[in-house]
């Protein structure tokens, strides 16, 4: 695959998406579908009615482009397409839910995210194994234990991008941060395929944060968030996770950084307090950051520069795995 056409790629996905928004902004507020600030939530931090629908444009961005450069239409194909559109349409259920100031069932969204995982995992797309740094052999896992890495880690995955998704710029900022780094990892494996979706998570997640910026215009919801994070973990699982290393397997976690080690936090300390992992509250770092002092802008060039840090270390990684 030449490089133009990951240029070409990320152009297309990006205008999709810049294209669309403005539209369904408008649609929103006709719908009333808009998420509208509560006093009563420490997490409700704006002061307008903000419309929910950017996630139509990522999923329309995404998937077009997808299919417009992908070299063939394959069972995988349909598998990404087909469990993004199960979270797109689970996802604006629960932003439904918002709009009526109520709060969605976690079952629910618990099971549509296992079974969009599932239709991956039975595509092909899935954590085969490892490279045994001693005997440089391909350890090839159970098939048991295959089904349980991949389900946790696109199920996890798509949870803590969704849990980041509570500021202004924020869930989009990292989302594109672990898609470019992804994208160099791809590109310096071989992996032609995973570098295509990543540069154009990088395009849709750029056009997103041209209208989410603080103050933000449009919000993707749980239905674009769940969306991204979805997409990120399978780029990761067609891509730095397959035939890893022992040492290779940080890479796609550090790409991944903030979101991952900043909610295992959150879950462990609910864990702690014995309250229910789905139950939102204000405890992720941005919020700890906003109760610090930082206001809204800060707390997300923090936590960007962070992602930023994790993404390079990644990257070290990778170079020196290639080296050694």
């Amino acid at each position: 695959m030449i490089p133009i056409t990951y240029v070409l790629s990320f152009l297309l996905s990006f205008f999709i998406v810049f294209w669309l928004i403005p539209p369904l902004g408008k649609l929103a507020f006709r719908l009333d579908f808009v998420d509208k600030p509560r006093q009563d939530v420490e997490r409700k931090i704006h002061r307008s009615p903000i419309p929910l629908t950017a996630s139509y444009a990522i999923y329309a961005g995404f998937v077009v482009s997808y299919l417009a450069f992908t070299r063939e239409f394959t069972l995988q194909t349909a598998a990404i397409m087909a469990g993004g559109l199960l979270l797109l349409i689970i996802g604006t259920f629960d932003d439904w839910y918002k709009t009526q100031g109520k709060d969605f069932p976690s079952l629910p969204k618990m099971i549509v995210q296992v079974s969009a995982a599932v239709l991956v995992y039975m595509s092909g797309i899935t954590f085969e194994g490892f490279y045994n740094p001693i005997s440089h052999e391909f350890v090839v896992l159970p098939v048991v234990l295959q089904f349980v890495l991949t389900i946790l880690w696109i199920f996890g995955v798509t949870t803590v991008i969704n849990f980041s998704d509570g500021m202004d710029g924020l869930a989009g900022g990292l989302a594109g941060i672990s898609a470019v780094t992804l994208f160099v990892v791809a590109l310096t494996m071989g992996q032609s395929n995973s570098a295509i979706m990543a540069i154009i998570l990088v395009g849709v997640s750029a056009a997103y944060l041209r209208y989410n910026k603080p103050p933000a215009k449009i919000f993707m919801g749980d239905a674009g968030a769940t969306f991204l994070g979805f997409i990120l973990a399978v780029i990761a699982l067609d891509g730095a996770f397959k035939q890893a290393t022992v040492l290779s397997l940080f890479i796609p976690i550090l790409a991944l950084g903030v979101p991952i080690f900043d909610n295992l936090f959150v879950v462990v300390k609910r864990m702690m307090q014995g309250k229910p992992i789905y139950q939102a509250d204000a405890s992720q770092a941005h919020y700890r950051l906003l109760r610090m002092g930082f206001n809204q802008k800060q707390a997300v060039a923090v936590l960007c520069l962070v992602s930023i840090c994790f993404s390079l270390s990644s990257i070290i990684l990778l170079l020196l795995q290639n080296r050694f």
